[in-house]
């Protein structure tokens, strides 16, 4: 059986297999061009070449998917690649072998999400999961563009219908419309743009698409309980059954701690006789130790607590599984809510009150963010707002200067005009003689 004859159709049709072997037929006017006829039946289209001192073959279509006549036009494409120095086989490969985003996301969550406190690389980790490899998981981490993020983010944006579910069993759900997320958008081009800061440090690509993307207006959550609502809160605290939980409630108010801080706080991190709280780094959300002052109150609890503990958890408050601090108070809040009127309160509200009450005491932003606990100044900005009070008195002040003053008029003419009797309109006036 011969193997170099011009290849056409008929050849590729009536080429037999052989068993046991494969074998090629190559082509007679282009160089390295040949069918592979497998023992199986199938053909494919190949192209034998050198590169660097060493054979190569490339596989490149099936026929009779492809044509002999497109296959000799891309084999001439390839045989001009090799000519100018090219190694197609080679280029192929390292696609193939380059990282794509799902692999961007499993080293990125290997370096870099477990330095995170656990509840922000779980949200960091769902939405890797929800949003960025259900679109992306499958492309080349040098295939995503700028523009490629601007889709994501706007889809994001523009929020779901609620519920999921595509037949909700709740009638007042199935009204409800998509719920914009801009919040949300902004937070996944965070994480986005982290990914991709370590694809450049990796060598995984050159840019980085996510780098200033456009960021979706947030309007910041702003509700703070009056003297009223706090009234009826403490109130609703002292009936409450659960101590623990409502002991809990109490320290989030007191401290401005976030629940999760309280939730694990151990009886070694606060120091009663300077009434202090000192917070592992393991508890904060800024990953650093955190030490603030306490007041009576807030020492009054500890020391309560510590009599309502039996001797061996470290946890102020030990949750129902040994060696586990408490870990949901959600129902129990519920509750509170309403019994207190407060429905649209959530617990971390509580931290905003802390921080209004501070403002309304004359404390200034550094000392509410000292307090708080805040990373950046940005943060402890969202309480600016609250300090209205002085500045509007400042504004009042010039006001009260540029305003025109009453001012007292003198005039002889007109007093004696007013004091002068009405007449009538037929009354004359004597002239003197």
């Amino acid at each position: 059986m011969g193997n170099r004859q011009k290849l056409t159709e008929a050849v590729l049709r009536d080429a037999v297999p052989v068993e046991g072997r494969d074998y090629q037929i190559f082509d007679t006017e282009l160089r390295g061009f040949a069918v592979c006829i497998y023992r199986g039946g199938g053909r494919a289209f190949t192209l034998d070449y050198r590169y660097a001192g060493r054979q190569r073959r490339m596989t490149f279509g099936r026929w009779p998917d492809w044509s002999v006549s497109a296959a000799r036009t891309r084999a001439k494409e390839l045989r001009r690649e090799i000519d100018a120095g090219g190694d197609p086989l080679a280029n192929r490969d390292a696609v193939r072998e380059a990282p794509r985003v799902a692999d961007l996301i499993a080293r990125y969550v290997e370096v870099h999400l477990t330095h995170l406190a656990a509840r922000n690389a779980a949200d960091q980790r769902a939405m890797m999961e929800k949003f960025i490899a259900s679109a992306w998981g499958r492309m080349l981490v040098t295939e995503v563009s700028s523009y490629d993020v601007e889709l994501l983010l706007t889809r994001i944006a523009e929020g779901r219908a609620r519920p999921a579910k595509a037949k909700p069993n709740n009638r007042a759900r199935k009204l409800q419309g998509a719920k914009p997320t801009p919040v949300r958008a902004n937070r996944v081009g965070e994480v986005v743009r982290k990914m991709f800061a370590y694809a450049v440090k990796w060598g995984w690509r050159e840019d980085n698409p996510a780098m200033g993307f456009r960021r979706r207006m947030e309007t910041p959550r702003e509700r703070y309980l009056s003297q009223d609502e706090i009234a009826r809160l403490a109130a609703a605290l002292d009936a409450a059954e659960d101590k623990r939980a409502a002991d809990i409630i109490r320290l989030c108010m007191l401290t401005g701690a976030r629940v999760g801080e309280v939730r694990q706080a151990r009886f070694e991190d606060f120091n009663l006789e300077h009434l202090s709280w000192t917070k592992p780094a393991t508890t904060t959300k800024q990953r650093r130790v955190h030490r603030v002052p306490i007041s009576d109150e807030a020492a009054a609890i500890v020391r309560q607590r510590r009599l309502a503990v039996i001797a061996g958890p470290p946890w102020l408050f030990p949750g129902d599984t040994p060696g586990q601090p408490v870990q949901e108070i959600r129902r129990f809040w519920r509750r509170i809510q309403k019994e207190t009127g407060i429905e649209d309160v959530r617990i971390h509200d509580l931290r905003h009150t802390f921080a209004s009450l501070l403002v309304s005491g004359g404390a200034s932003l550094e000392m509410i963010g000292k307090l708080l606990g805040h990373s950046q100044m940005q943060t402890t900005q969202r309480y600016a707002h609250l300090m209205d009070s002085p500045l509007r008195a400042g504004v009042d002040a010039v006001a009260s200067a540029f305003s025109l003053k009453p001012r007292l008029v003198h005039d002889a003419e007109a007093a004696a005009t007013q004091s002068e009797p009405r007449r009538g309109p037929g009354h004359v006036t004597a002239s003197p003689s």
